[in-house]
């Protein structure tokens, strides 16, 4: 048996670690762990004085300020219950513009005097935190030697305690900035564009006659989809280990083409790990739903019911922490690159958005009756308003180098932003803009408050697996968002883009009013202008067909194939206006999003390259010059001079990834990031090309890399 042949048997062999959950009597309220690590609501009720809780939860409900008399009191309830599960630290969690978490962990005990401990942990340490802030990225903002930052406390998102084998740790989550007051993280740009939303959408409830609403949040309800794959098989993979995808492989002769993965019976090792992963979520307060198998082998997805976008977007980056943290306990790695597998259907993210109100109304529910209608189409304008005017920023809020792998092929929408509304709903809005009831219905149009109009059914229509932005009952989907990326910015970008939408339809209404129209008649002429302005955005056809590639074209639509395509409408005039107008981030805040991000792209491509060109040169090139040796010593000419070709293209391809490896001086920036696009990746894409042709033919046992035949398949 080979060497190869040999690990493929290791990997193969599990058995439970002995730490199964077992099977428990979940009627028995004490078997339901959801939420016992967390500093919920309901343990707020139990701890807190009945004044305090109060104002806590109108922090939650409404976004009040919270009182830092009152956070004594706080801190202290929250540290003895932290240390009755065991906490002996507690820690800020914030979101630096890395796309991850970030944490400092500081001791409850201090030294009593007298040879002793005591814990403490006051108001002042729970609302704000100093880290260091000079080596999270800035983009300028602060100068490296400025080192300054601060954490504040983030009341909306509860605490919770995470659990280690030698320990637990309190987490309180965190809002993180700068000295000088500008935001360094994913956090405070996501709560203001809450809070902006939240403003705009009151304002055009009222005009609808909605009185009782005070307050509206966004929810998100994320669609995780990753890779678990053998870690024997990764750890000899010196490409994932650096970049998180196979920067080599040959594509297997079996792939995902039977389609027999998808929705398939799940391997008992990876079920038993999806399980120990749920668990530790719903401990932590994750509301954890799906779970099944994707596409490609070794392709997973998780999914929670929805909650609003700040909570969500923390949870969904504990999901992907907790994944990868639990994968190793069953001998697994958790992938979570958008593309990690050339050939193999990648991962994302599906983003499903809505708006509800504190009342429990969900604005993006169409409703049975005209009334609800009237308010439904009123939002749903806005959104197409929104979408078609900032597609742009909306591609470059998922930009990131592992998503241009992705985005365009036929497992991920195009980098061409769309609107899927379903035929339903699209006729409903066609007839407002013509004026016309529908064909089936007697009578003609009206207005929106005439049951001229159909019934809306929860699900107007198909769905569309290739659609961008799709509708899809009562949330739209946003299903360009990668599988690493943080929900944080996406989501920052669609409040903020919808609140400027809202806010310009509410405009319009109130004219029309104070003009003598009642309200039905002014938002029907409302949604019919903005309807017809904006529905070039609208496509219910197949997003992969070149046909709407050209025709999207026509339309004036953008495509944004690549980051460096797309980053530059994070500065874009509409972008700066419409943040800066609703306070969400300052012009000075996007310029240091977008330098980060160019500055990531580069760096990142970088590190591709230069992993390429060691692995080629260091493990791929000695075992095809070993292959060769055999063939030598065999005399079989033939097979010794299609091994030498294969070889001497590799050679050539890798001296001219060398001289795209050695920057050009004298330029940087977008200039830089095009360079590393077009003549790093395109080097390494020669590279890998020659290299995989030499896989198909070099010895099996020599070969230094395992194949994707190895790690695909064996689980």
């Amino acid at each position: 048996m080979t060497r190869l042949r040999q690990e493929n048997v290791t990997a193969a062999k599990w058995s439970s670690n002995g730490g199964a959950l077992g099977t428990v009597d979940l009627t028995e309220a004490e078997n339901n762990p959801f939420g016992q690590n967390v500093f919920s609501l309901a343990t707020q009720r139990q701890r807190l004085s009945k004044d305090t809780f109060k104002q806590l939860r109108s922090t939650l409900e409404h976004g009040e300020a919270l009182d830092p008399a009152l956070a004594d009191e706080v801190a202290e309830a929250m540290k003895r219950w932290a240390l009755e599960r065991g906490a002996t630290h507690y820690t800020h969690v914030f979101q630096p513009l890395t796309g991850l978490t970030a944490e400092k962990h500081d001791s409850f005990f201090e030294p009593d005097g007298e040879g002793g401990a005591i814990a403490d942990f006051s108001g002042k340490e729970l609302i704000q935190g100093e880290p260091d802030a000079s080596s999270f990225p800035t983009g300028g903002v602060r100068a490296t030697f400025e080192a300054r930052g601060y954490t504040a406390w983030d009341p909306t998102s509860p605490a919770f305690v995470l659990e280690n084998p030698n320990g637990a740790l309190l987490c309180i989550p965190t809002a993180f900035t700068s000295w000088t007051g500008e935001a360094l993280d994913a956090k405070i740009p996501l709560l203001r564009s809450m809070d902006a939303l939240s403003k705009s959408a009151i304002r055009a409830l009222k005009l609808l006659g909605d009185a009782e609403s005070k307050r509206v949040f966004t929810t998100v309800g994320p669609e995780q989809e990753y890779f678990l794959i053998d870690e024997q098989y990764f750890f000899e993979r010196p490409d994932l280990v650096t970049t998180g995808r196979t920067l080599f492989g040959a594509k297997p002769p079996k792939g995902h083409e039977l389609d027999d993965h998808y929705f398939g019976s799940i391997p008992e090792r990876i079920l038993a790990c999806m399980m120990e992963t749920e668990n530790e979520l719903r401990k932590l307060g994750v509301p954890v739903k799906t779970r099944h198998n994707e596409v490609a082998p070794g392709q997973y997805e998780i999914a929670p019911i929805f909650e609003n976008s700040n909570v969500g977007s923390d949870h969904q980056q504990l999901t992907m922490q907790m994944m990868q943290n639990v994968a190793r306990n069953y001998g697994l790695v958790c992938l979570l690159h958008e593309k990690p597998f050339a050939g193999v259907n990648g991962s994302g993210k599906h983003n499903n958005w809505s708006m509800g109100t504190d009342t429990g109304v969900n604005l993006m529910d169409p409703g049975e009756t005209p009334a609800d209608n009237t308010s439904f189409l009123f939002f749903c304008a806005a959104v197409i308003q929104a979408v078609n005017r900032h597609q742009g920023l909306l591609r470059a809020s998922v930009a990131n180098i592992g998503q241009d792998h992705r985005l365009g092929a036929n497992e991920a929408p195009p980098a061409i932003l769309s609107i899927f509304l379903g035929a339903e709903l699209e006729k409903v809005f066609e007839a407002i803009e013509s004026g016309q009831g529908d064909p089936h219905t007697p009578g003609s149009f009206l207005g929106l408050g005439t049951p001229v109009l159909p019934a809306l059914p929860m699900h107007g229509g198909d769905r569309n697996r290739t659609s961008p932005f799709a509708f899809t009952g009562n949330k739209f989907e946003f299903r360009a968002v990668g599988s690493s990326d943080s929900l944080a910015f996406p989501n920052t970008v669609l409040n903020t883009i919808v609140a400027e939408a809202v806010d310009e339809l509410a405009e319009q209404v109130e004219k029309r009013i104070a003009g003598g129209d009642d309200v039905a008649e002014a938002v029907t002429a409302v949604v019919k202008d903005s309807y017809a302005a904006n529905k070039q955005i609208l496509f219910g056809g197949d997003n992969y067909d070149e046909e709407w590639h050209a025709e999207a074209v026509r339309r004036g639509l953008k495509n944004l194939r690549t980051t460096p395509d797309a980053l530059p409408e994070v500065l874009a005039p509409a972008t700066v206006k419409a943040f800066g107008a609703y306070g969400v981030l300052s012009e000075r805040e996007l310029e240091s999003r977008y330098e980060v991000w160019l500055e990531q792209y580069i760096t990142r491509a970088n590190i591709e390259a230069e992993t390429a060109e060691s692995i080629a040169r260091t493990m791929i090139v000695p075992a095809a010059l070993r292959h060769l040796a055999l063939i030598d010593a065999a005399e079989v000419g033939e097979l010794a001079g299609e091994t030498r070709r294969l070889l001497d293209e590799l050679l050539a391809a890798i001296a001219t990834l060398d001289e795209a490896n050695a920057y050009p001086e004298g330029i940087e920036g977008l200039e830089l990031a095009k360079h590393a696009r077009d003549r790093q990746l395109t080097a390494m894409a020669g590279v890998r090309e020659a290299a995989d042709r030499l896989e198909k033919v070099v010895a099996d046992d020599l070969w230094p890399l395992p194949k994707y035949s190895e790690i695909l398949f064996v689980r």
